[in-house]
């Protein structure tokens, strides 16, 4: 066992109920969201943010303001690693990991596409749940600290200069106001941006 590495069990039941239409799922909750008691607790992470810009809605704030928020909005959240061994919250360090029943939650509900947060949870669903739920899932632009060296205007600015996204016009890089996305529907839109547009499309905005 390496230097540091601990026994983690998923302390968080998934959030969902009959009228969610988008699983999005994470890795593992963080050190600092197990501290909060909720998922993406830590204070960097962006999903908070992102989530609200897309449905245009105030940042939730609270844990029952984050319940209440993704119940109303049609957003399930859960994580793949029911358990494993990990140092902190480093993905790279994930080892023997027992999976959540992600089939058993998409079969008794109404949801309608599944995505995850970043590529680790990706690659765990992929591994472990991709075979037993029968569907793909869409991987998304990490939401974590550990991508801050990418903010969400500088990745849709990378998108636009690469030639990727064609045009895209908002008040503010806040995710707080309305954004307007003109796209190509092209080969040359990247895997995430694609997932990214989907997502705001399944949740009808």
């Amino acid at each position: 066992m390496a230097v540091g590495q601990e026994l983690v069990v998923h302390p968080f039941s998934p959030v969902v109920d009959g009228h969610s239409r988008v699983l999005i799922l994470g890795s593992l909750p963080s050190v600092k969201s197990r501290e909060n008691h909720f998922y993406y607790g830590h204070p960097q992470n962006r999903f908070w943010k992102v989530l609200a810009g897309v449905c245009q809605a105030e940042v939730p704030v609270s844990v029952e303001e984050k319940k209440a928020f993704l119940l109303a909005n049609g957003i399930a959240v859960w994580d793949v690693i029911a358990s494993c061994r990990i140092v902190g919250s480093s993905d790279s360090s994930i080892r023997d990991v027992a999976a959540n029943d992600v089939a058993g939650l998409l079969q008794d509900s109404r949801i309608e596409a599944v995505f995850c947060n970043g590529a680790k949870s990706w690659e765990l669903y992929h591994r472990y749940c991709e075979k037993a739920c029968q569907r793909e899932a869409g991987k998304l632009p990490s939401t974590s600290p550990a991508n801050a060296a990418w903010s969400p205007e500088q990745m849709i600015k990378r998108e636009i200069r690469e030639g990727r996204l064609a045009q895209i016009t908002f008040s503010d890089f806040s995710f707080q106001n309305t954004i307007h996305i003109a796209y190509h529907h092209s080969k040359y839109l990247s895997p995430s941006i694609k997932n990214f547009i989907l997502l705001i499309k399944t949740l009808g905005f």
